[in-house]
């Protein structure tokens, strides 16, 4: 790798699963230590006046943006200034930015997979802010890669899927819903999509632009859950047995969540030639880091 990288939130769960992956293929990171109230426009400038990367991953908001229960409006919008003070520096200094956002900015009334083309309906707060991320970076970094992913699935303790265990070890019912499909994405498969797009552009290859990515075999939150527990199983005994079905609409999240959020990988696989890899044989090492942190 010629270009020197910089990684923003190189501490959260995809930071580390870039750092492990970009190490097996000796491509190293400069990942900053975050200031302790956060990135914000001041840091950001001061950061990048010094050291001007040649690409740079923005992970610092990772946690929020695809992982929280929940997060505040200001909260948001104080990481929108830093997020458009970035885009301004990254083409200031001719830095290419590679930008994640999320399934979120649909309002998933749509039958079939979700395309690029397809214009943006948020239907929450989340999506709503990652639309205006997005927006953001458009305007102001023409150098930019967007990456939209699925159900994003990683090892925090504190995670969806964190939260998910911990539920499916007490002894009450865990109801998932049997209508809201997706494309669950290991963390660990995201990053893989991320060195794969790097090596294109350390190519000097002008691939800019928006690319959507999930892993292989759509499916819905309920079959999902069912294979998580399948799997942990082999790590955990009091698990409960079953999960019961529910309705989209009768979940509190309903008007948060789209309820078909599947994303077409058509144009990564044509454009970078990434193929989707099927979600289900990330789960055995996904797990396996969870339960030994935990």
């Amino acid at each position: 790798m010629r270009m020197r990288l910089m990684l923003l939130g190189g501490g959260n769960a995809l930071g580390q699963a870039l750092i492990r992956l970009g190490a097996e293929e000796d491509i190293n990171f400069l990942a900053p230590k975050p200031p302790a109230s956060g990135w914000d426009p001041a840091s950001l400038t001061q950061l990048l006046d010094d050291t001007r990367p040649d690409a740079l991953i923005n992970l610092a908001y990772y946690f929020d943006w695809f992982q929280a229960e929940g997060v505040s409006e200001a909260h948001f919008a104080a990481q929108e200034r830093s997020v458009e003070r970035l885009a301004e520096l990254c083409q200031h200094h001719q830095i290419r930015l590679l930008q994640p956002s999320s399934y979120r900015v649909f309002d998933g009334v749509r039958a079939t997979a979700y395309g690029e083309k397809e214009e943006p309906q948020p239907l929450g707060l989340r999506g709503r802010a990652l639309w205006r991320f997005e927006q953001r970076v458009r305007a102001s970094c023409p150098r930019h890669v967007l990456l939209r992913f699925g159900w994003l699935l990683d090892d925090s303790a504190n995670g969806l899927l964190g939260r998910f265990l911990v539920r499916a070890a007490e002894d009450s019912p865990l109801l998932l819903a049997d209508d809201r499909r997706g494309n669950p994405t290991p963390v660990d498969d995201a990053a893989r999509v991320i060195i794969a797009v790097l090596k294109q552009l350390d190519c000097q290859t002008p691939l800019w632009g928006t690319y959507h990515y999930g892993g292989h075999e759509a499916t819905t939150s309920l079959a999902l859950g069912q294979a998580v527990l399948s799997e942990a199983r082999n790590f955990r005994s009091n698990l409960i047995d079953e999960l019961s079905p529910q309705a989209h609409s009768a979940r509190a999240d309903a008007c948060e969540e789209p309820q078909h959020a599947v994303l077409s990988c058509k144009k990564i696989l044509h454009t970078f030639g990434i193929k989707p890899r099927a979600w289900r044989s990330g789960l055995p090492s996904l797990l396996d880091r969870y339960y030994r942190h935990v």
